[in-house]
């Protein structure tokens, strides 16, 4: 029987902040290797022995989802659309509820879709060795080997020693430690680390949920039963989700399962915690430095310069140890021993109401995506991509009118009862309450730059008469 992957996709979006945020977490983006991590995640949990996955993400996050997938040349078994975060417990219960219904045997693969496994064929094996102990009725995790006093984690203790590829029972889990704490047990050899991967049966994990978190049982059921079909997506019930606790499955359940058994996997792993992360497990020169996009290291040591900023030079000189990264609208500058601050410069942020703090600059949606060039007083200048046979709604707006100048392709644009097709160097003006829809006909991503004059520029000011993704009024995009 194959395996149903079950790969988590949400986060806050902090870490890796200012290329992870809020509204685009890291696991969209490509940190390395080919595609993005969600993908690389779906990739290693595909093919021979494994059935198509199952997702579950945040409203949100939705369309990236369906689209990295397609890219990924993978088609999921069904992505479950959280109405709220509710953390790990709630979107695993939801998931093996709604595989249960279908077969109540089938083995689940839990997975966060951030983490980096260098070796997909060790990994897989690594799996393959805990499947007869899940079938069996344990719950299986896989634990990493450590290869350094890692404080950032949190641990497993082993009843026993473990061999590679051998499942030995666990014996209790291990909140992130002290150094002291951390070098102790990596020299104590019975320790791993806990990367929150594991593999049950569907009925296995229920009667877990059933005997150790009873109370998320009902609302998270509730919410699965009224759950509804939203363009391909699976849409669970709002009212109940929302009784459901936020709650990691550490703590609603794995901590006091009695049948836990764990796999080691000796391969390469990092869940690219950090900015030291990226840096340990990117690419280095021999001076120890890791660069990305357009960059200029003179002199550095030890240091991580990454530059996401289109016709944006990153130098750095005589850099130490430091950690450097910079987007089109944040630059981060760091000591990269304090990496783990990262968050609480998002915080800063926040506090202060900087957009910046959660928003990406590129704003992702079921058509495409857009993201702002230049904003001042009374206007608005954007780089708008459209994908092959998609639409924007038909809208319109009541502060602002829209020069739309085609760059690359063809468009097809409904101004009132006007239709017209828009070709590459031309223009077409939209008054202020005019009834307007923008279309890519062709085959190729329509990119065209929109220049926006008003006295209010923001995405809430739509009035969507007609929209094939289902969204409201003054939803963005």
């Amino acid at each position: 029987m194959a395996i149903t992957p079950l790969l988590l996709c949400g986060g806050s979006g902090t870490r890796l902040w200012p290329l992870s945020r809020k509204s685009y977490p890291k696991q969209f983006a490509a940190l390395g290797g080919e595609g993005t991590l969600f993908q690389a995640s779906a990739r290693r949990l595909s093919g021979p022995g494994f059935a198509a996955p199952v997702v579950v993400t945040h409203a949100d996050f939705r369309f990236i989802v369906a689209e990295q997938l397609v890219q990924a040349g993978i088609d999921p078994g069904a992505v479950l659309i959280e109405p709220a975060a509710r953390n790990t417990a709630p979107a695993v219960l939801a998931a093996a509820l709604h595989v249960a219904s279908d077969d109540p045997d089938r083995l689940i693969l839990v997975a966060p879709s951030d983490h980096v496994v260098a070796d997909a064929a060790a990994f897989r094996s690594a799996v393959a060795a805990g499947e007869a102990a899940a079938r069996g009725g344990a719950i299986v995790t896989f634990g990493i080997r450590p290869t350094r006093p890692e404080t950032g984690y949190g641990w497993l203790e082993l009843s026993g020693p473990a061999a590679a590829g051998a499942a030995v029972p666990l014996a209790r889990f291990v909140e992130k430690p002290d150094a002291g704490r951390a070098a102790a047990m990596l020299a104590e050899g019975r320790y791993l680390w806990n990367a929150g991967l594991f593999l049950f049966t569907a009925g296995t994990i229920l009667a877990a949920f059933a005997a150790h978190a009873p109370a998320l049982m009902g609302p998270v059921r509730a919410a699965v039963e009224g759950a509804r079909t939203d363009l391909g997506f699976l849409r669970l019930a709002a009212a109940p989700w929302a009784e459901a606790a936020d709650i990691s499955i550490d703590y609603a359940v794995m901590e006091k399962a009695p049948n836990l058994v764990a796999v080691p996997f000796d391969g390469s792993w990092s869940d690219l915690g950090d900015w030291d992360a990226v840096w340990r497990e990117g690419p280095q020169d021999g001076a120890g430095v890791t660069a990305a996009g357009p960059v200029t290291a003179i002199d550095c040591t030890g240091s991580l310069l990454r530059s996401e900023a289109e016709g944006l030079e990153l130098v750095g000189i005589g850099l130490r140890d430091v950690v450097a990264v910079a987007m089109p609208d944040a630059v981060l500058v760091a000591d990269r021993s304090r990496a783990q601050d990262v968050r609480r410069a998002v915080a800063a942020l926040k506090a202060r109401g900087a957009r910046q703090a959660e928003t990406f600059p590129r704003d992702h949606r079921p058509w495409g995506w857009f993201e702002t060039l230049a904003l001042g007083e009374r206007f608005q200048v954007k780089r708008i991509v459209v994908h092959p046979g998609r639409s924007l709604s038909l809208q319109s707006h009541m502060h602002r009118a829209e020069h739309w100048i085609v760059v690359r392709g063809t468009a097809r644009v409904t101004v009132d009862a006007d239709v017209r097709l828009v070709a590459e160097n031309q223009s077409v003006y939209i008054p202020l309450g005019a009834r307007h829809r923008l279309e890519n006909p062709g085959r190729l991503d329509m990119v065209l730059i929109e220049v926006q004059t008003g006295a209010y520029l923001g995405e809430d000011d739509i009035i969507r008469h007609e929209d094939v993704y289902a969204r409201g009024q003054g939803a963005r995009g």
